[in-house]
């Protein structure tokens, strides 16, 4: 790698942190998007903790995601998730990984965005498809169609997941590609979809 790319990658992820300051940077989109892979590499290039939502709410009630949506349903994992986010919140810069449905609860949503810059990583159906139909440990998929329930899940949090800060497009090429798509719409403060044709 020649000294201007590597001064230039350099530069990219400086801007990036400048920008960020103080703020939590938050992965926000459905289930496949990669909010978690892409997540612990932004915490590396941007020299900040990681921390999934989902794993914490794991670590804190002792039970698998799946387990408390079987014990006590969506609404209570919602309410468990915001106080659990919002905690997470208080402290930063760190990058948060959110679950899938963490952003469409209103009030986890306006924690977000007090206490972070949110990320939508906003994926096509298939791509999402391709990577989630591979493991049955996803409590919203276990439906007779679990490609039309994501389908379902796209229409209902797109417009949603649209009030993020930045919308990085996520979709088949190398995770460093990610990285840097979302380095670069933190440190130029403006949606990296609309610069990939």
């Amino acid at each position: 790698m020649s000294e201007q790319v590597l001064t230039l990658a350099e530069s990219l992820k400086d801007r990036a942190r400048i920008a960020l300051g103080q703020r939590n940077l938050v992965l926000v989109g459905l289930m496949g998007a990669g909010k978690s892979s892409i997540g612990r590499l932004l915490a590396q290039q941007l020299g900040i903790p990681f921390v999934d939502t989902d794993v914490e709410i794991e670590r804190v009630s002792r039970m698998t995601i799946t387990e408390l949506f079987a014990a006590y349903g969506e609404q209570e994992f919602r309410a468990l998730e915001t106080r659990v986010i919002k905690r997470l919140l208080r402290g930063g810069p760190r990058v948060v990984s959110t679950g899938g449905g963490a952003f469409i609860n209103d009030s986890t949503r306006m924690h977000v965005k007090r206490g972070g810059l949110s990320v939508w990583l906003k994926a096509d159906l298939d791509v999402l498809w391709d990577r989630v139909n591979k493991r049955d440990t996803r409590p919203l998929l276990k439906t007779e169609n679990p490609k039309q329930t994501l389908e379902n899940l796209m229409n209902a949090r797109y417009p949603i997941y649209a009030e993020a800060d930045l919308t990085v497009l996520s979709r088949d090429v190398g995770k460093d590609v990610m990285v840097k798509e979302v380095l670069a719409a933190i440190a130029e403060g403006k949606t990296a979809e609309s610069r990939i044709s």
